[in-house]
């Protein structure tokens, strides 16, 4: 075998040659994101000469939220960071970056940009072609990509983790079909749409409701796109006009607004009210018995299972199947066992 130079070695990485001496010669300065491009590709050139040790350095993984108000968010970026805590920042550096979510051209360049500055991405991310982009180029530079909570479809990342969001969308339907005995309507109040999460719970809901169950239909589907004041004007406008209405499925943020509007209308209590995740506010409708069910995701598990399938793959380049290994188990809340 040829014996390969630096200059080489730099010229097929795409890097300098400083960069390749810095990271060979453990002298710092480089991204930990650079120096394993550079080692992995003078292992694979089998340089003969001893090769420092790439994981001296914390693991640097990026975290990309939505910056939305809603509980989830908060919740599951409070354990994210309870986690790396625990991990003592010796194996991982936890960097998060919060993004609104009407800004996915904005999300796809966060992507792009932590790609050439961390180990790897963990992301939940919109159903929109700018991410997709991003995630290809993060595919090139050889970045796992984890995504969170709602998914991206042959898109080039490691693997989903998450709960099964149509399956979760079924069950609410089918408890929904049967908790209401007489013929009526229902409305499901939609969270953004161009994230598949909410599109999934919306088609699994709808399908149960039309195939098992003759008696009641879906009155509407309103896109509130994640905006409270948008679920208390479009609910209040349905509950005015229509007098047949006995449930509500909501897949996203709101649920106090939809409790204070089904209160005036003298619906709390009576129509059956499903949601998605227990925090305070879903508890105090559990307690009060106007919420009937909250399908809860397990924040602390997502975060649990993302961390742990991103460093098997950085550490022991162990790649988990697409969803077999990120799947979440939905939990059922009701007022008996949400106190």
């Amino acid at each position: 075998m040829t014996k390969i130079t630096l200059e080489e070695l730099a010229k097929q990485i795409g890097v300098g040659v400083a960069t390749v001496d810095r990271v060979l010669n453990e002298r710092g300065g480089v991204s930990p994101a650079t120096t394993r491009r550079v080692l992995q590709a003078a292992r694979e050139a089998g340089l003969k000469r001893i090769l420092p040790d790439a994981h001296r350095q914390p693991w640097q993984i990026a975290l990309l939220l939505s910056s939305s108000d809603a509980f989830f968010f908060s919740q599951l970026s409070q354990d994210f960071s309870n986690l790396a805590g625990q991990l003592g920042y010796g194996q991982v550096t936890l960097h998060r970056t919060l993004i609104a979510e009407d800004n996915p051209e904005l999300l796809a360049a966060q992507i792009v940009k932590a790609s050439e500055q961390r180990d790897g991405i963990i992301v939940f991310a919109h159903a929109h072609p700018a991410i997709y982009a991003a995630l290809e180029h993060c595919y090139q530079r050889n970045v796992p990509v984890i995504t969170l909570a709602t998914d991206l479809p042959g898109a080039k990342r490691l693997c989903h983790v998450g709960i099964n969001q149509l399956q979760a969308g079924r069950t609410a339907g089918l408890l929904m079909g049967k908790m209401i005995n007489g013929p009526g309507e229902v409305i499901i109040i939609s969270g953004r749409m161009d994230y598949l999460a909410h599109r999934q719970r919306v088609e699994g809901f709808s399908a149960v409701l039309s195939s098992q169950f003759p008696h009641l239909r879906v009155h509407k589907v309103l896109a509130a796109l994640d905006d409270r004041q948008q679920v208390s004007r479009l609910l209040e406008q349905q509950l005015y006009e229509s007098k047949t209405i006995h449930g509500v499925y909501n897949t996203g943020l709101g649920n106090r607004e939809i409790g204070e509007a089904l209160a005036r209308y003298r619906l709390l209590n009576k129509a059956v009210f499903i949601t998605h995740e227990l925090y305070p506010t879903t508890r105090a409708l559990l307690a009060q018995d106007a919420l009937a069910l909250a399908l809860d995701q397990n924040t602390r598990e997502l975060a649990q299972r993302s961390m742990t399938l991103m460093l098997k793959y950085l550490e022991q380049q162990n790649r988990p199947d697409e969803y077999a290994e990120g799947k979440i188990e939905f939990v059922l809340y009701t007022r008996e066992n949400s106190q």
